[in-house]
């Protein structure tokens, strides 16, 4: 019998669960942490590393109580986090800067310019990530920082993805070259590629912005998979947490990927971690480039196996504002939602309110709602909305299945699925195939499996899943609105590519065009 602490850093709050090989999930806690915006900047989306950790001590003392155990019965711990959350230090790892969250969006025109530059260079690493760099990821947002704090430049010494950061802090690494760096996150977000020769070449990254002299060496280090060790649990904060100092901390990962395995995701599964935004995540038995899609790296998801990438920029967080714009609550408005049927909103939400993550990747959407009538509701909003997110769903998986990536099964999991049937409902019915989903939360298990791979308990990752995984539920499609979603998805698939693409069509400049003028009459009035 063996007892690990898994961790999950979310958007908003650290979830931290106490579980036996045996005996499964002992206790759960949860400390949430403050997430920072600005009205007149929607792009804007930070955190603090400070508030970070307090929550995690919080919430590993309270897991460790709920639990009815000992602090010292805790034999390893394991951490997942949001990705790309960067921040960048100084000297002993000190943070000159909150993180950039993985939702922050202001490197927008430093994402369009490392594109450029790598498919005008031969870049091949371009290539592994679909294509198209992204403003959520960390070339794009260091940039922007260096551009933006010149007052810093000499105090910047590295930086690092929240994984990465959080691990070296419990284990009291000071020395930034000192630091193990997740290939999970590396690979998914900073070009890096182990065959490729690691990350870009420095005259790449120069021929980019000359401020990026000197930032790849300051990046160099030993790049592992979740399956090595960052380090042990130093005296300080293992007396902050409440555990005995010493124990192995695995090197951490993206909450999604751990989600996935979490939820029990095999060779040729396919994930929706259904939550703020959503992570579709997948281990394929092959390499598959897909044109548009987040990633493709060996040794990410499963480290033993090819992972892949894609997701939507928002899902849970326009659920959200939908009911926050009605002044209620999801919870409330969701109510009665069962009884709707395909289509019956003539509402056709396109859900690009923070932005197209895949296919098209392009941060300079806005959500848009077709089909409002006068007796339209924000309840007819919602329900359309959950229909958008699994129509772009099918536009990812589609794109998928057309470059050669074979999904075998469909799991709903993250933080939403388990509350929400009838998203879960319409997911199979838009998808046209079942759609799995655990029968209880899997939010940190992911964590707590690569806690006990740390530990000893387990020897691989496929033993430590069928000893802890919980069973799937299965929702199973329709086929009369099946019928409907075929149609309403050859509709979607109209918009999607017809507004989402500035250079192709004639209506790819209006969304762009009206962030534009935003953003000016709000520069004009601070």
């Amino acid at each position: 019998m063996t007892i690990v602490a898994g961790a999950d850093f979310g958007t908003l709050s650290v979830r931290v669960s106490i579980v036996d090989s045996e005996r499964g999930l002992l206790a759960t806690a949860l400390a949430e942490y403050p997430l920072h915006r600005k009205r007149e900047d929607p792009e804007y989306a930070t955190q603090s590393h400070n508030d970070q950790m307090r929550a995690l001590a919080t919430a590993t003392r309270e897991a460790v109580q709920k639990a009815h155990i000992s602090g010292d019965q805790v034999q390893a711990l394991a951490m997942d986090t949001t990705g790309s959350s960067v921040i960048p230090v100084g000297k002993n790892l000190e943070p000159l800067d909150e993180y950039y969250l993985w939702c922050d969006h202001r490197a927008k025109a430093e994402a369009a310019e490392i594109t450029e530059a790598a498919h005008r260079e031969g870049l091949a690493a371009i290539e592994w990530c679909g294509g198209v760099y992204s403003s959520e990821w960390g070339f794009s947002k260091l940039l922007h920082w260096l551009r933006h704090n010149p007052e810093k430049h000499a105090q910047f010494v590295s930086a690092f993805e929240h994984c990465d950061m959080a691990a070296a802090t419990l284990c009291g690494i000071t020395d930034p070259s000192k630091v193990k760096r997740s290939v999970c996150a590396m690979g998914h977000k900073w070009l890096w590629n182990a065959d490729l020769g690691g990350l870009p070449p420095e005259n790449f990254l120069i021929r980019v912005d000359p401020l990026f002299a000197g930032v790849r060496e300051k990046l160099q280090g030993e790049y592992v998979t979740s399956d090595q060790l960052a380090g042990q649990l130093s005296p300080i904060w293992a007396e902050k947490l409440g555990l005995k100092a010493g124990i192995p901390i695995p090197v951490g990962a993206f909450d999604a990927h751990w989600d996935a395995i979490g939820a029990g995701c095999r060779t040729e599964d396919m994930v929706n971690v259904v939550g703020t935004s959503t992570c579709i995540i997948g281990i394929t038995p092959s390499v598959n480039l897909v044109p548009g899609v987040c990633g493709v790296v060996q040794g990410s998801v499963h480290p033993r196996r090819t992972g892949i990438e894609a997701g939507l920029s928002a899902v849970g967080d326009i659920f959200n504002a939908i009911a926050t714009r009605a002044g209620t609550d999801v919870a409330t408005l969701s109510k009665g939602l069962e009884k709707y049927k395909p289509g019956q909103t003539g509402l056709l939400r396109m859900t690009w309110d923070n932005g197209d993550r895949t296919v098209l990747v392009n941060p300079n959407l806005r959500g848009m709602t077709l089909g409002w009538n006068l007796q339209s509701t924000a309840q007819d909003e919602l329900f359309a909305a959950i229909e958008g997110t699994a129509f772009h769903t099918r536009i990812i998986l589609d794109r998928m299945a057309e470059h050669g990536v074979h999904i075998k099964r469909v799991i709903n999991a993250g933080g939403i699925p388990q509350k929400n049937n009838v998203l879960n409902q319409i997911y199979a019915n838009v998808l046209g195939r079942p759609v799995l989903v655990p029968s209880k939360s899997v939010v940190s298990l992911g964590s707590a499996i690569f806690a006990f791979l740390a530990a000893g308990t387990f020897k691989t990752v496929e033993e430590a899943q069928d000893r802890i995984c919980p069973d799937h539920a299965v929702f199973t499609s329709e086929l009369a609105a099946e019928k409907v979603y075929n149609s309403l998805y050859a509709l979607y698939q109209k918009l999607y590519f017809a507004f989402g693409r500035p250079k192709d069509s004639e209506f790819g400049d209006i969304l762009p065009a009206l962030i534009h003028i935003a953003e000016g009459a709000n520069q004009s009035s601070s």
